[in-house]
């Protein structure tokens, strides 16, 4: 079992040294580890809970609240047999039985991924507005999204980021997405969300966030508060027609916006809507502790 958790772990590894502002990758490798843990500990009898626990913070925040006495209850029905390691009479049964068990755990991360839009957008519609709206959209992604929204019958506004002060006083909630969200709350979103989220806290205007939980990422900010580090072409922002400026000006073209916890509401994930003060207790549930660092 150690062997396989660190031939994923090493795959993990190489897979994030590839690109390590993409922590879906690495998140995603974090979630099939922890499946095939549980799993493991499930198929074999060694669950953590068949043993006395001591009361830690740790477990306070997983469980909920701790309890004096907490054992497991053993289970009546045995539709799952327990696996034997190490048999003398047949070596490979455990290998043999386990094996089917760990690849529907690692099919259950991928049916997640798979569903995971069509859960949040069911969980987003008790958030969506009634009646008119104004939607607004960041970077140059907003025309093509305005005319989607458009030729669906939607009344939409597109407003470019210096409007967003001016206009917010109309708008009834704010709707972004995220790039990765982190183990305070915080999140990487793209450029021009900071503007809007200032904006909707000054005129007291919700920001809700629609994520996957494989944004969740059990990291803390990695670089400069407010900037990913990570920039665009520059040609988006200033193309090279526009000759005699280029040469006098130095463009810079930030892909990011690092979005502090007390700037949004809610969450909303394929998991329902937390605030950011419950992400922490979201990586424990869904993260083992000894895969924060792959």
């Amino acid at each position: 079992m150690e062997q396989l958790v660190e031939i994923i772990r090493g795959v993990g590894r190489r897979l994030v040294n590839a690109q390590p502002k993409e922590h879906s990758v690495g998140n995603t490798v974090r979630k099939v580890l922890h499946h095939i843990r549980e799993e493991y500990h499930t198929a074999t009898g060694k669950n953590a809970l068949t043993t006395p626990q001591e009361f830690s913070i740790a477990k306070f925040v997983l469980l909920g609240q701790p309890r004096a006495h907490h054992t497991a209850v053993p289970k009546t029905n045995g539709a799952k047999a327990t696996l034997k390691e190490d048999d003398p009479q047949d070596p490979d049964s455990f290998a043999r039985g386990l094996k089917p068990v760990l690849m529907e755990a690692i099919q259950d991360v991928l049916d997640e991924l798979e569903t995971v839009y069509d859960n949040v957008s069911k969980n987003a519609k008790d958030h969506s507005s009634r009646g008119g709206a104004q939607i607004l959209r960041f970077r140059y992604g907003g025309r093509d999204m305005a005319q989607s929204l458009s030729s669906a019958g939607i009344s939409t506004f597109l407003v470019p980021d210096s409007s967003m002060f001016a206009i917010m006083s109309r708008v009834n909630k704010v709707i972004i997405g995220a790039h990765a969200i982190f183990a305070n709350g915080g999140m990487f979103a793209t450029s021009g969300s900071l503007i809007a989220a200032t904006a909707a806290q000054a005129h007291r205007t919700p920001v809700v966030v629609c994520a996957g939980q494989f944004k969740l990422t059990p990291l803390w900010n990695l670089y400069h508060e407010y900037s990913a580090l990570d920039f665009g072409d520059p040609n988006s922002v200033l193309g090279f027609e526009e000759g005699d400026l280029v040469d006098k000006v130095e463009v810079v073209n930030p892909y990011y916006d690092y979005l502090r916890p007390e700037l949004i509401d809610v969450f909303i994930t394929n998991d329902g809507d937390h605030p950011p003060s419950s992400i922490y207790r979201l990586l424990k549930e869904a993260y083992d502790d000894e895969d924060n660092e792959l």
